[in-house]
């Protein structure tokens, strides 16, 4: 074998990556097919081997025609878990098209937080449907899950869990669990509780299998333990769980007894979530997705639309204070834009990090000011650079050197103020109780183009009239 059949093609991983993409897009393509044709056996055949993650994509992929048909043709091989994937306005939809005898054994085959997540959007007789078929323990477990406030840990937590007495050792555990009829699909820890049922550690399986029977469990238990009362926002919940590197911890009531358990798959989703809404919320579409028909998207964008168009206004009346100065050097109107727009792009970057330091609790009062100091001296520094660059263009384009001077100037101011605005607005609209991600784009925007033309502008009338 020669030297050069050794040596990879640099075309093959390329190749690879558009055949996998091709074998993508003719697996729905025969998943279709088989829908027009009314081919239940090649539809199983197809669905067969995806996990049910998959399977919520193919149908947040297809058209509502498709998603209907396919449903129906699936019929009984629908899985529950398929419902705990999908997006919200999606899976509203696939329940109504779901037979009842199908959603009632799709829905039993679910975890209590999947149950939760799954009906607590829905309208008050949708929610008793879905709660009818399910078994009495498990009903008034939902029930109960529903009754805690939106977005709290009760909502998150599920049901099943493993809990011993403290005074166990590791042959009695080992005895009780195996003497279950049905444990949690998925556990990572076992509870360790007073007589009170209050949570006072954890041990892991892993600890538990390789201990000795006669080991006492109290002596197994994790360093890092943390209870979770069940009224805590699940945004601080995920932080929590973030932040300490937990992977399961009991939730506790009002009276510090265990009601349930957050594993990690759940407080990830939750800190997903928040980083999505974060992102969409910072273009201002609010919670909007590739699926929302036509009206409920114009509806989330329109507000934020109307605000950039009052701020926008708002930068035309600084810009109609100065005609006379434009009419009389219209190269102002040349370079005038370019003034804004450096100080918006250089507000939005700060706006960005600050925004996300926020989310994730990096700034906080105790390292504010050092933050906007930073983000000054860092408008600062580019706006130096800039101004050379934008002063060397005056002179060279319209032949002005008093012009490069002021269009530096300008440079400079807007880009220092921009990032005092684009880490400042988002501190105080949090102070104020206001989400800083929906807020913020607005002010920095108006801020940063109000600056720039004032600032252009009226170093243009003092020194070059």
């Amino acid at each position: 074998m020669t030297d050069q059949d050794h040596t990879p093609d640099a075309a093959a991983p390329e190749a690879e990556r558009d055949d996998v993409y091709e074998l993508d897009r003719q697996a729905v393509a025969r998943i279709i097919h088989a829908v027009d044709n009314q081919d239940r056996t090649g539809l199983i055949a197809e669905l067969e081997p995806l996990h049910a993650a998959d399977i919520a994509d193919l149908l947040e992929q297809i058209d509502a025609f498709n998603r209907r048909r396919l449903i129906e043709l699936y019929g009984d091989e629908f899985d529950g878990e398929i419902l705990s994937e999908l997006q919200d306005s999606i899976r509203e939809e696939v329940l109504r098209y779901l037979n009842p005898e199908v959603l009632a054994d799709a829905v039993r085959e679910l975890d209590s937080d999947d149950v939760v997540d799954l009906i607590e959007d829905l309208e008050g007789h949708e929610q008793d449907a879905i709660l009818e078929v399910l078994e009495d323990s498990d009903r008034i477990a939902v029930r109960q899950s529903l009754s805690y406030p939106e977005y709290s840990a009760g909502r998150l937590m599920q049901r099943e869990f493993v809990m011993a007495p403290e005074h166990w050792n590791v042959g009695e555990a080992i005895d009780y669990m195996r003497n279950q009829q049905e444990l949690p699909e998925q556990f990572y820890h076992i509870m360790l509780v007073d007589p009170k049922l209050h949570p006072i550690g954890n041990v892991t399986l892993g600890k538990l299998m390789s201990s000795r029977r006669e080991v006492m469990l109290k002596s197994l238990v994790e360093d890092t333990f943390h209870v979770i009362p069940v009224a805590q926002y699940e945004g601080d919940v995920a932080y929590a769980f973030n932040q300490y590197h937990l992977i399961s911890a009991p939730v506790v009531d009002e009276n510090d007894r265990l009601v349930g358990v957050i594993t990690i798959d759940d407080a990830m989703a939750v800190l997903d979530e928040e980083h999505e809404e974060d992102i969409l919320r910072l273009a201002g579409v609010g919670e909007g997705g590739l699926n929302d028909n036509f009206f409920e998207t114009t509806k989330q964008r329109f507000p934020w639309l109307a605000v950039n168009l009052v701020t926008a206004i708002l930068a035309s009346l600084v810009i109609a204070q100065f005609e006379a100065t434009i009419a009389q050097f219209v190269a102002l109107a040349v370079l005038m834009p370019i003034v804004a727009s450096m100080g918006g792009n250089a507000g939005t970057q700060s706006l960005t990090v600050s925004v996300r330091s926020i989310a994730t609790r990096d700034l906080t009062g105790s390292n504010v000011w050092r933050v906007i100091r930073r983000e000054v001296m860092v408008g600062l520094i580019n706006g130096v650079i800039f101004a050379v660059v934008m002063g060397v263009i005056g002179v060279v384009w319209f032949g002005s050197p008093a012009l490069g001077y002021v269009i530096g100037a300008a440079m400079i101011i807007n880009l220092v103020i921009a990032g005092f605005a684009g880490t400042g607005i988002p501190v105080v609209l949090e102070k104020i109780g206001v989400d800083p991600a929906l807020a913020s784009g607005a002010f920095v925007t108006t801020v940063t183009d109000v600056v720039g033309f004032l600032a252009f502008l009226g170093l243009a009338a003092l020194f070059l009239l």
